[in-house]
């Protein structure tokens, strides 16, 4: 069965230009969402494109914020139009949650919205259809993740936002497509404790294909590397 990926949402921290946050949609056998950031729940509704799953990397507002939506979109939206799944946290994940509940939303808000589970880094879990290994990967202070995404002998691997580290090659290796976060436009533009990559880094980590995202549409990529946009299809 084929392996395909659709760039749902493409941008970096600070939203290009039309284009919604990190969200990537991983179709086989079913369908399994990889991050969540703003504007991806509009255009996942606008596509007709529903997972049976989320995986959420780490907590930085680009690659969850539209969970909040789509808890408002299940607890009141109109019952034929709500979208039922499974939520995948990072380690601690309901706990953050549950804070961001108290002090602006309703209790229980996401537990009465999603199916919440935990992922533990190395160690597979399935879902919608796939197997899935997170990889805990550096990114300034925070606790964030990379994911390795197989189904029927093919494997996306996804850095979701990431210091260039041996771990982060180690999530590429062997990977069928590797969707790797290029936000810088060199290393110095990060700061002492890093948390992204530049594309010369992002290549470095790669030992296959590569796609490119979480890029600012102001800068290039270097010759014949391709860069994610929202709409994109990749079969894999």
């Amino acid at each position: 069965m084929e392996v395909r990926l659709t760039v749902i949402g493409s941008s970096p921290a600070w939203p290009n230009p039309g284009s919604a946050q990190s969200g990537y949609l991983v179709e086989g056998e079913g369908a399994l969402l990889l991050d969540c950031g703003p504007g991806v729940l509009g255009r996942l509704r606008e596509l007709g494109l529903y997972p049976g799953a989320i995986a959420i990397t780490h907590f930085h507002l680009d690659h969850w914020g539209d969970l909040v939506s789509w808890a408002w979109l299940n607890a009141y939206g109109p019952p034929k139009h709500r979208i039922d799944c499974a939520l995948w946290l990072p380690p601690g994940g309901k706990h953050e949650l549950a804070e961001f509940a108290a002090r602006w939303g309703n209790q229980d808000m996401f537990e009465n919205a999603f199916e919440l589970h935990e992922f533990e880094p190395g160690v597979v879990f399935h879902t919608a259809g796939f197997d899935v290994e997170a990889c805990r990967l550096p990114h300034y202070a925070l606790t964030s993740h990379g994911f390795r995404v197989t189904h029927d002998g093919r494997t996306l691997a996804y850095s979701g936002d990431s210091a260039p580290t041996e771990e982060l090659a180690g999530l590429a290796r062997g990977a069928d497509l590797f969707l790797c976060e290029a936000t810088l436009a060199d290393a110095a533009n990060d700061g002492p404790l890093r948390g992204h990559l530049s594309a010369e880094e992002a290549l470095a980590a790669a030992d296959g294909p590569i796609l490119l995202t979480h890029r600012p549409i102001e800068l290039p990529a270097p010759d014949g590397v391709p860069v994610a946009r929202d709409g994109l299809v990749v079969e894999i």
